[in-house]
């Protein structure tokens, strides 16, 4: 009789105690999938943390394989921004080159002092030769970003940068980074297939890849030429509806 009466105590507790059991299991589970859910929310909001914003300026290179685009990092490198913006107002860059295109890597820009085909005048000369303090940061090295080359010593950057032609991790931190291709993906890949040979630790186009030109505009001040634009046209439309409309009533 006692047997069957604990027996059927058992029995009758069984249900309880899966659903405790089950209860238990649903809220780790919960508490699991918060704390992957909260590893997600805070990696991925680091991540677009890491995005600097783009100022409004950009700075088109003409190169003799199709043109180039790109737009600066001021809150990273403002020491840099100005220097290489200043330069590029000068005109120095113009009739410089491409001595480096490593495919996957980086294609480099020429120091303009010793990399131009013209002569340069004093005002472009003094600029290029001024170094820049290194402005390292936590922005890292991926295809399109724009990151001045260096000697040893990481003060020491003038006038040379790379653009980079795919991931680099072993350069963050290294480098200064300042800016990033914002058009002519496909001019760095024209690059890419041209013939290179190597002259020690660089690959170097067998042919010269000539920066043509160069020139700068504002993104905004486009943006409000544009506007200017849309308006004349719907003033101008608008004076042609009202004049209809005139000689329509007072023919």
């Amino acid at each position: 009789m006692k047997v069957w009466e604990l027996t059927n105590a058992s029995l009758d507790q069984a249900p309880r105690r899966l659903k405790r059991e089950s209860k238990t299991r649903r809220k780790e589970e919960m508490k699991i999938l918060w704390w992957v859910s909260l590893v997600f929310v805070i990696t991925n909001v680091g991540a677009l943390a890491e995005e600097p914003q783009l100022s409004s300026p950009r700075v088109v290179f003409q190169t003799n394989y199709g043109d180039i685009e790109f737009g600066f990092y001021p809150s990273v490198a403002p020491k840099t921004v100005d220097h290489i913006f200043k330069l590029v107002r000068l005109g120095c860059y113009n009739t410089n080159h491409f001595f480096r295109v490593d495919r996957g890597f980086v294609a480099q820009v020429a120091d303009v002092a010793s990399g131009r085909s013209a002569p340069m005048n004093e005002e472009q000369r003094k600029e290029a030769e001024k170094t820049i303090v290194g402005e390292f940061s936590d922005v890292k090295h991926v295809r399109g970003i724009l990151s001045m080359g260096r000697y040893s010593d990481p003060d020491s950057a003038q006038s040379s940068f790379s653009i980079l032609l795919g991931d680099a991790p072993h350069l963050d931190g290294q480098y200064a980074i300042f800016g990033k291709v914002t058009k002519g993906d496909e001019t760095l890949r024209k690059l890419e297939e041209l013939p290179t040979h190597r002259e020690g630790i660089f690959v170097m186009p067998v042919e010269r890849i000539t920066i043509l030109s160069s020139y700068y505009y504002d993104t905004e001040l486009e943006s409000c030429k544009q506007e200017r634009g849309i308006l004349k046209q719907r003033l101008a439309a608008s004076a042609v509806e009202i004049e209809r409309q005139r000689m329509k009533c007072f023919p």
